[in-house]
């Protein structure tokens, strides 16, 4: 739940940067300082931002999911082939839904 909480909050903060630099900027404007190098265009800036935001909001529909799987009983359980999904992958990623060797395609 802090790990959804978290992207929840990143995925807000990134969606309300991308909307500010829209109303704070002309468009193509450019920015040139050191956070930027040669210089973001108020484009690409708001683009990396809601793709930012994007990943967050997958990733807290992957905890949802988890969260129902808990619910159901078959957490833990790799949607692709039904074996159990090994607990070490469990604790560094905890939504994992599949097998590593399925997530890479591997099988």
């Amino acid at each position: 739940m802090e790990e959804r909480s978290r992207y929840i909050t990143s995925a807000t903060r990134l969606k309300a940067e991308a909307d500010s630099l829209v109303e704070e900027r002309e468009p193509g404007d450019v920015q040139f300082d050191e956070e930027s190098g040669e210089g973001d265009t108020l484009a690409v800036e708001r683009e990396r931002d809601l793709a930012l935001s994007a990943h967050a909001r997958a990733a807290v529909d992957q905890i949802d999911a988890a969260l129902a799987r808990i619910d159901s009983g078959t957490y833990g359980i790799c949607l692709v082939s039904g074996k159990p999904i090994p607990r070490q992958r469990l604790n560094a990623i905890p939504w994992a839904a599949e097998r590593v060797e399925h997530k890479a395609g591997g099988f």
